[in-house]
């Protein structure tokens, strides 16, 4: 009908069949692909012996370890390894014979003490001489007759507070260097913090009393410290006791 209405008719060319799977031209399978490839396999890794762990380094010494009587005092002189430094008057080394078999460890420096540099002033330092008079020493004394004392503190906290933990913990090399260069062979602990310093326990005094501790092998004897016994006079009777106990340590 178009071609009668003069309209040019447009037909696509005759396609050429499609073929057939059959006569599809194949090609030659791969050789390789003639034998099914293994698996890969996972080699193990080269075996190495593991290399050796690094030796714990051994706590490294405190500097204050080394130190004569002359740099040890400066270094406590000159001290500011907490806060204790900025309120203190003098730093309170210590006092009485640098080579005494009997050495007295209290706790901190009261207001007396950081005003004049000595530690067990006032009332409670008379009570403490009275107290070692009663056994022979004093801190004037030499050789049998004297006696070290210090505190475990250096500085006064302020108002008297009790000494804190870090406190304690950055005072304490001083105080380990004083008790190996006097090399005492008895050490009397009066007060709560100078045993807990000594001895790294929490146990009332009451407990401990009575009993032979040791510090660095050196026989510590815990007793109560001389401004509680100002406090509580019941409890000196108990006290004496205790420094017949750290006299029986000491060789005839």
């Amino acid at each position: 009908m178009l071609a009668e209405m003069g309209v040019r008719v447009w037909a696509p060319r005759t396609q050429a069949p499609a073929l057939s799977s059959a006569a599809m031209p194949v090609a030659p399978p791969a050789a390789a692909a003639s034998v099914a490839a293994p698996a890969p396999v996972a080699r193990p890794a080269a075996t190495h012996p593991p290399a050796p762990e690094p030796a714990p380094q051994a706590a490294q010494a405190s500097p204050v370890a080394t130190l004569d009587w002359p740099a040890l005092r400066e270094a406590v002189a000159s001290c500011q390894a907490c806060g204790l430094c900025q309120g203190r008057t003098r730093t309170v080394f210590g006092v009485g014979d640098e080579q005494a078999d009997w050495m007295v460890v209290g706790e901190a420096p009261g207001e007396n003490e950081d005003l004049q540099g000595e530690p067990f002033v006032g009332a409670a330092g008379q009570l403490l001489d009275n107290m070692l008079k009663a056994v022979g020493r004093s801190r004037t004394g030499t050789g049998a007759q004297g006696a070290f004392i210090a505190n475990v503190l250096k500085c006064r906290p302020p108002a008297n507070r009790n000494p804190q933990p870090d406190e304690v913990a950055r005072c304490e090399p001083y105080l380990a260097r004083q008790v190996a260069l006097v090399k005492p062979k008895v050490i009397v602990a009066m007060g709560r913090f100078a045993v807990q310093a000594l001895l790294k326990t929490n146990e009332p005094i009451g407990r401990l009393r009575g009993q032979v501790h040791h510090y660095e092998g050196v026989p510590v004897i815990v007793t109560y410290h001389p401004a509680y016994l100002l406090r509580t006079p019941t409890d000196k009777g108990k006290a004496w006791a205790d420094l017949c106990l750290a006299m029986a340590q000491l060789p005839n």
